[in-house]
């Protein structure tokens, strides 16, 4: 015959749970992750396709990604800019996949997402749903600082506007001149994520940070002042990881204790890539889908 516990077991393990908190109570696993979240690079859709660049089987991929999605418990996704390859008109494939999502879901704006008509440059932001170019938002003792790489470019502003005039002189100064498809933070910017990165410290936050454009390792496809954004990452202890698309080969690099994450794109081949990044206290793993990679990085004690 079964015993029923004593008054004497009962009160011990409801002394236990006391000890514990209530974060054991919600998740008693050990080892468990604060949270993870959804991470996509270059979906980047046109109705054509290339040898490589398989365009028109974006909406495909991203929708076998947002299905795999829906069945997480993610804290949000983010799409890592180059939404689309070319003409407004595509976005109206890929959003309304995108907006299936469960979980809360945010756009980092990327150079093709631009490829659209002069007179409609204006409207990418709020065609995608994102108020402003460049923002954050937070979660469990992280901040997440979304920057807008193509804040000073050749193609982000019509051609007759004077940050374009602007950028062109930029661009020309620069040497070895690099590629005119990348871009550039532009110092009101710079001075904002300065602004971010103080606020963090401030409340022992940890930070990450989401761009297109990569900044490190060196790369053709890094930021035209890449040297500047790390320079002042570097400067911050809170900063923790640096995750971008741009370049769909992917790549990987640390400095100065920071992660530096390129992930591959969607849009390459017939295979699918995306990402499950899932934060614990002391290191961030990516779970790889399709052809991203597996990682595992480590992260340094909380300053």
């Amino acid at each position: 015959m079964k015993k029923n516990p004593s008054p004497l077991s009962v009160l011990a393990i409801a002394w236990l749970f006391l000890c514990l908190g209530p974060s054991s109570w919600a998740d008693p696993r050990p080892g468990s992750p604060l949270f993870r979240f959804g991470a996509v690079a270059d979906c980047q859709y046109c109705e054509k396709t290339s040898s490589k660049r398989k365009y028109n089987l974006s909406p495909k991929k991203l929708s076998a990604c947002v299905e795999h999605y829906n069945k997480m418990e993610l804290s949000f996704v983010v799409h890592l800019g180059d939404f689309i390859d070319r003409d407004f008109e595509s976005f109206d494939k890929v959003v309304p996949i995108y907006n299936q999502l469960n979980a809360p879901h945010y756009h980092v704006l990327g150079n093709h997402d631009f490829e659209v008509d002069e007179a409609k440059k204006a409207l990418v932001p709020a065609k995608l749903g994102m108020k402003e170019r460049y923002y954050e938002f937070t979660r469990k003792g992280w901040r997440f600082i979304v920057i807008d790489g193509n804040d000073v470019s050749l193609y982000a502003w019509p051609k007759d506007d004077p940050r374009t005039k602007a950028a062109s002189e930029y661009h020309k100064s620069l040497k070895p001149r690099p590629p005119s498809w990348n871009g550039a933070v532009g110092e009101k910017q710079l001075q904002w994520i300065e602004s971010k990165l103080v606020a963090a410290t401030k409340a022992k936050e940890r930070v990450m940070l989401f761009c297109h454009f990569p900044v490190y390792p060196k790369n053709g496809h890094n930021l035209w002042n890449a040297k500047v954004l790390t320079d002042l990452l570097a400067r911050y202890p809170c900063v923790a990881a640096y995750v971008n698309g741009h370049n769909h080969a992917g790549n990987y690099g640390q400095r100065d204790g920071i992660h530096y994450l390129t992930l591959k794109g969607m849009v390459d081949t017939e295979k699918n890539s995306y990402a499950v990044i899932e934060v614990y206290a002391e290191r961030l793993v990516v779970k790889g889908y399709g052809r991203e990679t597996q990682r595992e990085l480590t992260l340094p004690e909380r300053p």
